[in-house]
């Protein structure tokens, strides 16, 4: 579903990512780990072209990810993004956040949006707050409103940058239950995040990256029980130290 072949990114002079390659297979949840620094978060975004690439080529469903224009936003269309920071429309109902891109991009009614909005909040568990507007509803809330709007597209991949860490921690299961619930049902997933515990549930492969190379490519049960690498043993003897 997602093919990376020698991907580089540049900031300036900063080499973040370094010959980057991976496939990601249809239905697979991919959690990817590491420092902070490490490229993860860069790499996540190259994935529907948020952050533009210096060298390499990106497939998605095995159509090369265009530059830019029409073609671009075609393919984008195809890959839900959710990131740290819910980014929903403050203006609009979550009811009209949740139904304004299958009807502007899709050209889905506003009835059968509307129909399949509410079928989608029903299943993020917020369906009664369908007519409020974002700020009033929690963090943990509006980031559901948030995976209810990338699934409205009927995303072939969904991409998650960091979606929890803007999050009280009360609000973080909340958000992590939808996650698991989409990783059961065979959505193709790449998860930026820190939560050990969903990383271990709900991954079918994490990746360790490091100074922008993928350091480790492994099931989970094998990462957190015997880690190759010197960085990935640090990595994890901090984080599960706590």
């Amino acid at each position: 579903m997602i093919e990376i072949r020698s991907v580089d990114k540049f900031f300036g002079e900063l080499h973040v990512l370094k010959d980057i390659d991976l496939t990601v297979p249809r239905g697979q949840v991919v959690v990817m780990l590491g420092p902070s620094g490490s490229g993860k978060s860069t790499l996540c975004r190259t994935i529907n072209r948020l952050e533009p690439i210096d060298a390499g080529e990106i497939r998605i469903d095995g159509r090369v990810l265009p530059a830019e224009g029409r073609a671009l936003a075609a393919l984008r269309a195809d890959v839900g993004m959710v990131f740290q920071s819910f980014n929903l429309f403050p203006h609009k109902s979550i009811i009209d956040n949740v139904t304004l891109a299958p009807m502007k991009v899709r050209k889905v009614s506003s009835d059968a949006a509307r129909k399949r909005g509410m079928e989608l909040l029903e299943r993020v568990g917020i369906a009664t707050q369908a007519e409020k507007m974002p700020a009033q509803l929690s963090g943990g809330q509006q980031q559901r409103v948030a995976i209810a709007r990338a699934l409205a597209m009927d995303p072939k991949v969904m991409l998650f940058d960091e979606p929890t860490s803007a999050l009280d921690p009360e609000m973080v299961n909340e958000v992590l239950d939808v996650m698991v619930g989409l990783a059961k049902e065979g959505m193709t997933m790449v998860c930026v995040t820190h939560e050990m515990g969903f990383a271990r549930k709900a991954a079918d492969r994490i990746l360790f990256m490091a100074d922008g190379t993928i350091v480790e490519d492994t099931e989970p049960e094998t990462f957190f029980t015997a880690p190759k690498s010197g960085r990935a043993k640090d990595f994890l003897g901090k984080i599960l130290g706590h």
